[in-house]
């Protein structure tokens, strides 16, 4: 793989964090314009060189950051209807103000091999604990051009305050669905394996047809797809499981096929990026009529990241220092069984990068943020790879994230990456990576930037473009 530099230009400073970054045209208009979300609640449009608000909801939002500033809720999804411009729906997905739960209380949660009863835990009393709510919506701009909320498309119960995924809402180019994907419902090592149960909507990337429902009745407070009402478990099917946390799903047309790409952030040991083709998913209702009979529905087909068994391509493991030789690092595996079961049917990732990395070509990263294929000439280097962002290197002078690149491989193999250098002085300032987006047709890529790891923190935030 080449060695790429590449630069930034600034579009937008000194907003809040920013989640999402798309494009869309707006009714009435012929060009483009890029929308950013902020994890606030904010939604901002740029045209014609100008910044302007199409969407406040800050006061829709939980209050954010009061545990330490760092949160993992908030704005956390915005897609726009493949005919917004005609029709002006768009989407959202975001944690609701005055859902404050007491939460799961499993402080410091690692399971432990030796105690099966770690390996067991199940999720109990949800109605009372439980740690927020999220909501997934449809609204559409009125005659006025005014944005308003239509209908609710799911309440969903949430356990922990983190892994909720980030840009979770896109259309899907080949089917016309809106695509949802979820986290495995926070703390660590997925301790209810909710990622894994067919009948959790956490841990899960879900296509929902936005077609086949029209009510705005409220919808039930949820956390499994059996206690949805039937009409909603109509929409819905399951494209794949297994996930820990995940920062969207993005596509590339490929010979009259999509390439799809998800990224898994991991646990302690790797990040992931995962390509895929072919896939079969599973309507709700199939799911659900097996679960009331008690047998199992056929998973052939449907995609398994292999989440909490499996971390990327490596058995999911407890790491700790090792006391002797501190430059080793000692392994426990800690979901034996789930790892053996999973390993004939999951998915193996397209490439992962290691959390701590000696190698001077590459890098130690911390929490994957961003994947997306890039289909521009500007950076011949770049045409037709993936490229994907981390938050912070690790060991770094200055906290700085990382960029880097890979391809999917005609032989469908797993394939290497490689670190694309920046030419752009941030300063004394951190420059955490928090977010990587596109344009329509994936010919321009936009950074998020953050100077801080904190969302309250405000107006820390620089929106770039990456440039030759």
């Amino acid at each position: 793989m080449k060695k790429v530099k590449v630069g930034l230009r600034p579009i937008v400073s000194k907003i809040n964090l920013p989640t999402v970054m798309k494009t869309a045209v707006l009714p009435g208009d012929s060009v483009e314009s890029l929308f950013i979300a902020t994890q606030v609640g904010e939604i901002f449009y740029v045209g014609n060189g100008r910044i302007n608000t199409f969407l406040d909801i800050r006061p829709l939002i939980i209050q954010l950051g009061t545990s330490g500033g760092y949160d993992e809720r908030g704005l956390l999804g915005l897609a726009f209807h493949p005919n917004f411009r005609y029709n002006g729906l768009f989407y959202l997905h975001y944690s609701a103000a005055g859902t404050q739960g007491p939460g799961v209380q499993l402080e410091d949660f690692k399971p432990d091999p030796c105690k099966p009863e770690t390996l067991k835990l199940r999720w109990t009393n949800r109605e009372s604990q439980y740690d927020h709510i999220d909501k997934v919506e449809e609204w559409g701009l009125q005659s006025s051009g005014q944005p308003k909320k239509r209908r609710t498309l799911l309440n969903l119960g949430r356990p922990f305050s983190n892994h909720n995924g980030v840009n979770s809402l896109n259309f899907s180019p080949e089917t016309g669905k809106l695509i949802l994907t979820t986290g495995d419902g926070g703390s660590g090592y997925d301790p209810y394996n909710l990622s894994q149960d067919d009948m959790e909507i956490a841990g899960k990337i879900i296509e929902v047809d936005i077609n086949k429902y029209t009510s705005t009745n409220n919808q039930p407070v949820v956390t499994r797809f059996h206690e949805l009402p039937s009409d909603i478990q109509e929409m819905l099917t399951v494209m794949a499981k297994g996930v820990r946390n995940i920062t969207g799903i993005s596509f590339q047309s490929y010979y009259h096929q999509f390439i799809k790409y998800a990224g898994n952030v991991g646990q302690d040991l790797v990040e992931s990026i995962f390509a895929f083709v072919h896939y079969k998913p599973i309507a709700v209702t199939q799911l659900v009529k097996a679960y009331d009979r008690n047998i199992k529905s056929s998973q052939k087909g449907l995609i398994n990241f292999g989440w909490r068994g499996w971390e990327g391509d490596f058995p999911t493991s407890i790491i700790r220092d090792c006391t002797i030789n501190p430059e080793t690092k000692e392994q426990i595996w800690s979901f034996y069984k789930e790892a053996v079961t999973l390993s004939g049917s999951r998915l193996p990732p397209l490439t992962s990068y290691f959390h701590q990395d000696p190698r001077p070509d590459k890098f130690s990263g911390t929490a994957l943020t961003g994947v997306q294929p890039y289909l521009g000439n500007e950076i011949p280097s770049l045409t037709g790879r993936v490229i994907f962002t981390d938050v912070m290197r690790k060991n770094s002078a200055r906290k700085r994230g990382a960029l880097a690149y890979t391809s999917a491989r005609p032989d469908g193999k797993q394939n290497d990456f490689h670190v694309i250098d920046i030419n752009y002085d941030f300063g004394p300032q951190s420059a955490y990576y928090v977010s990587l987006g596109s344009n329509l047709n994936q010919t321009t890529l936009y950074l998020g930037v953050y100077g801080s790891m904190k969302v309250a923190d405000y107006n820390q935030g620089t929106v770039f473009e990456i440039i030759p």
